[in-house]
């Protein structure tokens, strides 16, 4: 059997990207770690690792052998710390990343009552809308809405989140209401930087659609804005414009179709480190506060 002790420092190198930044993390020496290596792939009778004066890289079965070595190592931590944690109090410095709109909607005016169920945990709260190097930017942990395919990160799911086309009634009355998708090409249409390619599940299954429309910007929050404000059609997440839907600003339009449903929100986190009280107890509350029916979906007719 693979002594677990070299999975560990196969992982390590991996993350780390060179054996000589494996050796500081773990204090072993880059020819300690690289015996190590070596003794591993004879067990294994494998090449693990593509290896030059500056880098490494996985071949093939170094990648199948990794994404099954972060499983195991990811269950022997929570095995652990299902026992530590029972002890250990929640303390120190939570880095935490989360998109903007998200992260100032859903999770900023929630941190009072994080903050008075566990005054010892303080928090470094960063907003962006690009994905983060957890690992080499320092982060504890991230907030990501996507459709996450295979990963060497963890990844629990908070909340679905649907995407919906959405418009104002001024907008409707003023231009028409679509009864199509391919009717979507005579209505302007509203989008983020990179974003005019709409996603969509429907009654035939997946489909994709390039839309145009007059506003050019990077800010997702100003695509709400101007949606609500009537200057033409949106595909939106209920999460950034559920108020508006509920109070009449705005109105679900083809509400067969949405993007798709695979997309969630999750907590992701490095799986090569323990999970710490303070990252567990954060996901557990935002897991508690948003949930398979979070709030703000309250009301919404999502049906399709």
């Amino acid at each position: 059997m693979t002594d677990l002790t070299d999975m560990e420092i196969f992982a390590r190198v991996v993350t780390a990207g060179t054996m000589s930044a494996a050796g500081r993390e773990l204090s072993l020496s880059p020819a300690v770690i690289s015996k190590r290596i070596r003794r591993l792939e004879e067990r294994l009778g494998a090449r693990l690792l593509q290896r030059t004066t500056r880098q490494i890289a996985l071949t093939e079965d170094g990648q199948g052998y990794y994404e099954r070595v972060v499983g195991i190592l990811a269950s022997i931590e929570e095995a652990e710390a299902f026992v530590a944690r029972r002890n250990a109090e929640p303390r120190g410095r939570l880095k935490l990343a989360a998109p903007t709109s998200f992260g100032r909607l859903h999770i900023a005016p929630h941190l009072g009552r994080f903050s008075e169920r566990f005054p010892e945990v303080t928090l470094t709260l960063m907003l962006s809308d690009h994905f983060v190097d957890i690992v080499g930017d320092g982060f504890d942990l991230a907030i990501r809405i996507a459709v996450l395919e295979n990963s060497t990160l963890i990844a629990r799911r908070l909340a679905p989140n649907h995407r919906v086309i959405c418009a104002s009634p001024a907008y409707l009355e003023r231009c028409g209401t679509p009864d199509s998708l391919a009717a979507l090409a005579d209505h302007s249409c509203l989008f983020a930087t990179h974003q005019d390619v709409w996603q969509l599940e429907g009654p035939d299954g997946p489909t994709s659609m390039r839309v145009t429309g007059p506003l050019q910007t990077n800010s997702s929050e100003v695509v709400r804005e101007a949606v609500i404000a009537g200057l033409g059609i949106a595909l939106r997440s209920t999460w950034d414009v559920g108020p508006a839907l509920q109070n009449g600003e705005l109105r679900i339009v083809l509400p067969h179709y949405r993007e798709s449903s695979r997309l969630a929100v999750y907590a992701v986190y490095p799986s090569r480190h323990f999970l710490p009280a303070r990252v567990r107890v954060f996901i557990d509350f935002l897991a508690d506060l948003y949930g398979p029916m979070p709030y703000w979906d309250a009301g919404l007719e999502l049906g399709a």
